[in-house]
């Protein structure tokens, strides 16, 4: 039977120490890659595997061949053992992956998650806001007018469900988007930040949008993820 691994990579250059032993077993067992970066996924594969003999599996990128899941689709015709590897975190999560995931399903090829850092879910846990209602929206819209709408979408959904609303920015964008959540969350909304999850320099921290205005953290180009709070 054609089995499919589900192979979560690092979130920070320094985090290894966050992808579990068992990681390697999948990877040696897999024919076949499907990744949405090859040149990183090949740079961190010899982290986890010094003696691995990159040229000796078979590579293909998600999302920029079309071709893509009709070659999916053929590899598991042949029963070949498969990974599928995201360019930071878990596969199949706020990841292109997931498309070739559900080819698997649809094909009734064994998918085997494995265990690996998330930033959704660490930064979840660690900021104490409401883990039984929660949602990823992505990324907030660039445009000022629309953010600002989205912005208080979320929060007014965030009063009216009690959930936890999480998302994300690309990293030259985070001062921009921490300045419209301080000026259009109310004063008692809980926002928290979470940083360079998995690295060094690694923290993560929940407060009011009192709070934050106070000391506003500058965070220009690093990684982040932002969740916020308007329940009672």
């Amino acid at each position: 039977m054609a089995t499919v691994y589900l192979i979560p990579s690092l979130l920070s250059e320094e985090g290894m120490e966050a992808i579990p032993a068992y990681i390697l077993d999948g990877l040696k067992k897999c024919e076949v890659f499907f990744v949405e970066n090859e040149r990183t996924t090949r740079r961190y594969f010899k982290q986890l595997w010094k003696e691995m003999v990159i040229d000796e599996y078979e590579w293909h990128t998600i999302a920029t061949d079309p071709q893509t899941p009709g070659i999916f689709k053929q590899k598991l015709k042949e029963n070949k053992i498969i990974g599928i590897i995201s360019e930071a975190g878990c596969p199949g999560v706020a990841d292109p992956g997931q498309a070739l995931i559900a080819i698997a399903q649809e094909m009734n090829a064994a998918v085997k998650p494995l265990v690996g850092p998330n930033s959704i879910l660490l930064a979840l846990m660690a900021s104490g806001m409401n883990g039984q209602q929660f949602q990823f929206v992505g990324y907030l819209p660039i445009d000022a007018i629309q953010r600002t709408k989205k912005i208080k979408e979320l929060e007014a959904e965030s009063v009216k469900k009690k959930c936890t609303q999480i998302f994300i920015e690309t990293p030259y964008r985070n001062n921009q988007l921490i300045e419209a959540l301080l000026k259009n969350c109310t004063p008692s909304t809980k926002l928290c930040i979470a940083v360079d999850l998995t690295g060094k320099n690694e923290w993560i921290k929940t407060k009011t949008t009192t709070d934050w205005l106070k000391n506003k953290p500058d965070i220009h180009k690093r990684p982040a993820i932002f969740l916020l709070y308007s329940g009672q």
